[in-house]
């Protein structure tokens, strides 16, 4: 039988490795170069809070309380539309130069943004509190293993994802590309906002 280590590793990464608002977030960061190393510590520190909060058995608390988990998917919805929207101006509007290219945004705005997208998506609180918190109880005595396993998998996505980007750098030198990039961010940000209001 595998370690819960294994498993735990395996499962998170099957569960972050879908392309959300957060890994786009950290993908333009990475590529940008900007704040890379403050937003990889910033999300792999919140899945850490999150995985133990599940084993600890909090995610029996949300499943408990449904309108707690409206508000915070109703904000999350609000806040992926707005930063589609910025997204959709940036490609429709392009500055001229870029992003690596421009001012760079101060670190407290980064990681403000970045906490957003994490806190403020529901399906932080379904997948990495209620499911991981609950395949882990299945291990029972060794679910802090399942839990490191976890947490390790969240850790290196991360660090790959941020400062693997920075080798898309070259392609990312023309503004062109940017505005690609921005569209698609456009579209999965309003696309996962709106599932996330009506579903």
């Amino acid at each position: 039988m595998a370690s819960p280590l294994f498993i735990g590793f395996l499962t998170t990464m099957a569960l972050i490795a879908a392309i959300g608002a957060q890994n786009a977030f950290v993908l333009r960061q990475g590529i940008r170069g900007e704040h890379v190393v403050p937003v990889i510590a910033l999300c792999t520190v919140s899945d850490l809070i999150l995985i133990a909060a599940g084993i600890a058995g909090i995610g029996a608390v949300i499943t408990a309380h449904p309108t707690a988990v409206t508000v915070v998917k109703l904000s999350g919805a609000a806040f992926l539309i707005g930063y589609g929207l910025l997204a959709a101006r940036r490609a429709l509007r392009p500055a001229g130069l870029a992003p690596a290219e421009q001012a760079p945004t101060r670190l407290v705005e980064v990681l403000l943004t970045a906490a957003a997208l994490t806190w403020l998506n529901p399906h932080v609180y379904l997948d990495t509190v209620v499911l991981l918190g609950s395949l882990a109880n299945e291990h029972h005595e060794q679910r802090w293993l399942f839990g490191a396993g976890a947490v390790a998998a969240s850790a290196l996505w991360f660090t790959s994802l941020g400062l693997g980007a920075r080798k898309l750098a070259g392609l990312f030198a023309n503004p062109a590309t940017w505005r690609a990039l921005d569209i698609v961010i456009a579209v999965v940000m309003i696309g996962l906002g709106t599932w996330m209001a009506l579903s």
